[in-house]
């Protein structure tokens, strides 16, 4: 299987909606590719067949057998790349830093660096019995996280 080939097929399917954005590309040892993609405004299974017929349709089957699935992240998945992050603005994120700190806040700003988090917290008063509720902030650089996934919140 020519890895640079469905590499190309890929992102020549991408191009076509710039919307779409690649995930990440994997190759089994049994020629199974796997595409995951998603987009900045979700993924349809219309755009995923779409993907799926121009890299079939580009690779010769009689030269050599291949499995083939393309397919959106899972929401239980972590994110993986800057694009996911942006996406996902305003939402909760669940996060766990190389160091084990967890932190969940909702996500108010990336950049190419770092994410950066709010969330409310209840704390002692400085004086007085009793507890306040308090705004808190984090920046988190992409390196020091080990583990990001969206809080799926049913209402």
């Amino acid at each position: 299987m020519n890895k640079e080939i469905v590499k190309q097929l890929v992102a020549e399917a991408l191009e076509e909606n710039e919307e779409l954005f690649l995930i990440e590309l994997t190759f089994s040892g049994d020629n199974k590719i796997l595409v995951e993609v998603d987009g900045d405004n979700g993924l349809t299974l219309k755009e995923c067949m779409r993907i799926s017929r121009h890299i079939d349709q580009n690779l010769d089957r009689e030269e050599e057998d291949f499995g083939l699935e393309v397919t959106s992240p899972d929401v239980a998945n972590p994110l993986k790349v800057l694009r996911q992050y942006k996406k996902n603005i305003g939402r909760i994120l669940s996060v766990k830093t190389n160091d084990n700190i967890a932190i969940e806040g909702t996500l108010v700003d990336v950049n190419e660096n770092k994410i950066s988090l709010e969330w409310k917290a209840r704390e002692p008063k400085a004086i007085g019995k009793g507890k306040i509720t308090v705004d808190k902030t984090a920046e988190i650089d992409y390196s020091n996280i080990q583990e990001a996934k969206v809080k799926i919140i049913f209402n």
